[in-house]
């Protein structure tokens, strides 16, 4: 599977991909979609997420009260769960019927306030594979400005 063979799933695909539900889905749709060059996942594969921040948030309500930020937390949350797209996409069948464990986070830095109204881009990039384990490199944008950036490190294993 290419760029050119997947260009977008939409919400319904990604409740298939994901075990999130409301009010902890941080992903609204695949843009985008790079395996590389190999035949099999490996560094350079990519992908391209977003998600709509809305007023609605449920954070948002203590979040600031008059000044609604979403929490950074949280943004990095939408970072890991599309490097599990990222995982499920390329690996296929290696981990279905699997759960992706967030195990580690490196170089987190904010840049900028992510308030409603926003479309917080994520994109990814696997740098590493090593058997279960995978790093990535992080980055989420809000209209073409650096919010957040992350090296994230994840893992499956099965669903006990």
């Amino acid at each position: 599977m290419n760029e050119q063979e997947l260009h977008s799933l939409d919400i319904k695909q990604i409740l298939a991909l994901l075990p999130h539900r409301y009010p902890f889905l941080m992903v609204d749709r695949i843009v985008s979609f790079d395996l590389g060059p190999g035949p099999e996942s490996g560094p350079g594969a990519r992908i391209k997420t977003y998600k709509n921040v809305s007023i609605n948030e449920h954070f948002f309500q203590g979040h600031f009260p008059g000044e609604p930020i979403m929490p950074g937390v949280l943004i990095l949350e939408g970072m890991a769960q599309t490097g599990a797209l990222l995982a499920f996409l390329a690996t296929g069948k290696e981990i279905a019927g699997k759960l992706v464990y967030f195990v580690g986070i490196d170089g987190v830095k904010f840049r900028r306030k992510v308030v409603p109204g926003d479309q917080l881009v994520y994109e990814l990039t696997l740098i590493k594979r090593r058997g279960r384990f995978w790093i990535t490199a992080g980055k989420a944008h809000v209209d073409g400005a650096l919010a957040a950036e992350a090296q994230l490190m994840a893992t499956f294993a099965d669903l006990s």
